[in-house]
């Protein structure tokens, strides 16, 4: 079971940029930070419009004073307190990640920063080196990982429950943008707009997550993609509402990557199944409290989170928050994620290399490769779906 009595001696003062009222991302990261009583929210800038702001921050118990409706002043008057934050995270839209980040991490304050970190690799690069300069951890949100299964399907495939991996089959395509939506909704016209979203929408709001747990199940390495991605909504282009990638990886093993958000009629279908030579496992966010486990020869079987017969000596996959039969779900991955950006906050404070080191989250380096990722799959799209190099 999680351990609910980890506790630091006082709670990390937290702040956010971006994630005001009305913000579904922005509700998911408070309910998250403040689970454990790990952090506490004392300031903000939740929106541009200082008066919206103050009347938010407020509404939510953040003190009107410690409201701002600029970043940069946050980080120089919260600076100047002896109470001032340690902690802020990032969820605005894509085109501002790398520079909040990096004032954030110039004010020296810990960052969790929405995905894509950056447009760019090279400014993601500059990021870890900065992070890196200041001692402080850049954690990036990819919020399914936190689930206890997919940590069972880590230790499963490092273990060597599947043998050596063959196949990667990635999903994410959910259908809820099969038509013009962003004519009515601002959160999505951003995600299809170059100039805030970047080079990719699906591939970057819905791909990377997919690829993620790819690279954390796994910890296969990219050797070279091509991409072939369309704009089924003719004024979403030139990004991609619609995308299909093959890659080849560093050891032999083949996969694949569907990202989509014309998939009508489809919720998430965020799945990803990994074929070994000796079995199979598969794992779907809409029950992700189950695992399929599937070895050649044997009758299938279905592993449930909390059970005894789980590599429960892990802390990842012991970290249920309920016993088995309970549903766990969104909240509780984004919990746990949380809990583990609190413990590496802390052996970054106190120069703890070693924890540091053996502590898993999700760090900088799966941000950067996050970003590649959308690099590259650009850069084959442009020319045909021809096979690029990953790095």
């Amino acid at each position: 079971m999680f351990n609910e009595e980890r506790r630091f001696e006082q709670p990390i003062r937290w702040a956010m940029v971006g994630g005001g009222r009305g913000s579904q991302i922005g509700y998911s990261h408070r309910s998250a930070a403040q689970r454990d009583n790990l952090f506490q929210l004392v300031a903000g800038a939740f929106d541009l419009d200082s008066e919206r702001c103050k009347d938010f921050g407020t509404n939510i118990g953040v003190d009107a004073d410690r409201c701002y409706s600029d970043y940069k002043e946050m980080f120089r008057k919260e600076s100047q307190r002896e109470d001032g934050i340690q902690a802020v995270s990032v969820a605005t839209p894509n085109s501002t990640h790398f520079e909040i980040c990096k004032a954030a991490l110039e004010s020296n304050l810990h960052v969790i920063c929405e995905k894509p970190i950056t447009f760019t690799t090279e400014q993601a690069i500059e990021l870890k080196t900065l992070s890196e300069q200041r001692n402080h951890v850049l954690g990036v949100m990819y919020g399914y990982t936190g689930f206890p299964m997919i940590q069972q399907a880590r230790e499963m495939v490092e273990r060597g429950d599947l043998g050596e991996i063959r196949v990667v089959n990635m999903t994410f395509a959910h259908g809820f943008h099969n038509v013009e939506h962003e004519k009515n909704e601002p959160g999505l016209k951003w995600r299809v707009s170059p100039e805030v979203s970047g080079p990719t929408y699906v591939l970057g709001d819905l791909g990377t997550h997919a690829y993620y747990l790819c690279e954390l199940i796994t910890g296969l390495e990219v050797k070279r993609l091509s991409c072939m991605r369309q704009s089924f909504i003719p004024s979403r282009a030139p990004l991609e509402d619609n995308a299909h990638v093959m890659m080849e990886f560093e050891s032999g093993a083949v996969g694949t990557l569907w990202a989509s958000a014309v998939n009508a009629g489809a919720m998430h279908q965020q799945k990803i199944r990994i074929v070994g030579e000796k079995a199979s496992i598969e794992w779907w966010d809409e029950h992700p409290n189950q695992l399929k486990y599937e070895v050649q020869g044997e009758a299938p079987r279905l592993l449930d989170r909390a059970m005894d017969y789980l590599y429960n000596d892990s802390e990842g996959v012991s970290s249920n928050r309920i016993g088995g039969g309970h549903a766990e779900g969104y909240f509780e991955s984004w919990a746990n994620l949380y809990h583990r950006f609190a413990l590496a906050f802390q052996a970054a404070d106190q120069d703890d290399q070693e924890t540091l080191s053996k502590l898993w989250y999700p760090d900088v380096n799966a941000g950067i490769e996050g970003v590649r990722l959308c690099e590259k799959c650009a850069e084959s799209a442009d020319q045909d779906a021809a096979w690029v190099n990953f790095k």
